[in-house]
């Protein structure tokens, strides 16, 4: 009871401790994004504090900025000269006029316009560096079909595979590149090893190996109900209510059939051999391929990759940052059209979270090592950085709504418009969060 606790106890601290660090660097980056921009168009910048409430740590620079840490660590702020508040309200009649202009509201639009908006910018620019790290350590599939790492398998399976091996064919199936492997299940049939024809030091060699696309479990989904019940990279599923799968297209029909009901598994993991789980399926909302969301339960896991590794190379970092900007610009189109279907009411409402799941998510990532973890942290700062461009008030997308007001009527809304504006933005916002810590708790 005592070892459950600890396990339990630790486990949080470690899911907490995981949430605070992502979250401090992405809003660290959105709101050094406010301050610099602010600072070359001109703007003084008086606190900048990652965290709110008491200060713990604190320290002037010779600009006379106070950079701090406070004491609660879910978020952060900058307040620039003459701000009544940490949104950056405007303070009236307390500002020297001849500072006027080193504050936010008496900045040129331009200014107050491109320092709004480089905090969301900045989060773009650290999902695209973020993603582009974690893609050059972890490396791309080199265009031959080639094996890098040769991964363990269940007592029994023969893989005769050799890393350096390029793979010619399977079973008479020509192999020429990396989408026309994935595809070989489509019409080779399954079966606990077939003939590969691979190429090995030079000569044309036949071997032995398992099939391309075993019942092997290649990643878990956070808050998934494979979590929830410990699977985890690496095992092999070989029967699903005690049918015999011998391929991982094998799995989703059985567990589609289950329609929410417990599915037991029988899983080989390495180092530990046969154990039984029992999972229970969850509903999901997943895009289709053209365009909308189809429901489906899902137990979270991938997979359907071989006994091994594909052989990698080191991309440039032209090639990582063009790959780390298109992953960018995918979790943003993906986080509109998922907002424009839960407003729709083509998906459900439990398609959106809040600080809870993330912080699950975040501790399961920092669990499964770091590339995950910071590529979690990648998506997180592309989501928040969309989020914060919604034109709603008090979010960066609202401020930046008032300036194109400005801009196109050559006048700022009415001091009574924006304020009331601003009541109803803060009302949504937390609505939204209320909302979401809701979900939280019942769409488990």
């Amino acid at each position: 009871m005592i070892e459950a606790v600890i396990t339990q106890t630790g486990g949080l601290a470690w899911t907490v401790v995981a949430f605070v660090v992502a979250l401090s660097i992405i809003v660290g980056v959105h709101e050094y994004g406010h301050y610099i921009v602010g600072r070359w168009c001109g703007i003084r910048a008086e606190v900048f504090s990652l965290g709110f409430g008491p200060r713990l740590v604190a320290w002037r620079d010779r600009r006379g900025t106070v950079w701090q840490i406070a004491a609660i660590p879910l978020g952060g702020y900058v307040r620039f000269l003459g701000d009544a508040d940490v949104a950056s309200a405007t303070r009236d009649g307390t500002v020297d006029p001849a500072l006027a202009r080193q504050t936010l509201g008496g900045a040129p639009l331009w200014a107050r316009f491109a320092t709004v908006a480089a905090g969301p910018v900045f989060n773009f620019i650290l999902a695209a560096l973020v993603f582009a790290g974690v893609i050059t350590w972890q490396g791309l599939a080199t265009e031959r079909v080639e094996v890098g790492e040769i991964l363990q398998a269940p007592p029994g399976v023969v893989n005769q595979l050799q890393p350096g091996d390029r793979i010619l064919a399977i079973a008479g199936h020509p192999v020429s590149d990396w989408p026309a492997l994935f595809r070989l299940p489509e019409t080779l049939p399954a079966a606990a090893s077939h003939d590969w024809t691979v190429l090995r030091g030079g000569t044309e060699i036949t071997v032995t190996a398992p099939d391309p696309a075993p019942p092997r479990v290649s990643g878990v989904s956070p808050r998934s109900a494979a979590s929830a019940a410990d699977l985890r990279p690496g095992d092999v599923v070989l029967a699903v209510e005690g049918r015999p799968i011998a391929r991982f297209t094998e799995l989703r029909p059985l567990v589609e059939a289950a329609a929410g009901r417990p599915v037991a598994l029988r899983v080989w993991r390495p180092g530990v051999g046969e154990a039984d789980f029992v999972l229970i399926p969850r509903e999901q909302d997943l895009p289709t391929a053209g365009g909308g969301f189809e429901k489906r339960w899902l137990i979270g896991v991938t997979g359907g990759e071989g006994y091994f590794r594909p052989s990698t190379r080191t991309p440039g970092p032209v090639e990582a940052l063009a790959i780390g900007a298109r992953q960018t610009r995918d979790v943003v189109w993906g986080s509109l059209t998922g907002i424009v279907a839960m407003v729709t009411g083509q998906i459900g409402r439990c398609n959106l979270s809040g600080a809870i799941s993330i912080a699950e998510v975040a501790g399961d990532a920092a669990s499964a090592g770091a590339g995950n973890f910071f590529w979690l942290v990648a998506l997180l700062s592309a989501g928040i950085g969309f989020l914060n461009l919604l034109p709603i008030p008090v979010l960066d997308g609202g401020h930046l709504l008032f300036y194109t007001w400005e801009a196109v009527a050559r006048r700022p809304p009415s001091e009574r418009a924006m304020d009331i504006l601003t009541r109803i933005g803060m009302a949504l916002v937390l609505t939204l969060m209320i909302f979401g810590l809701t979900n939280d708790i019942v769409c488990r």
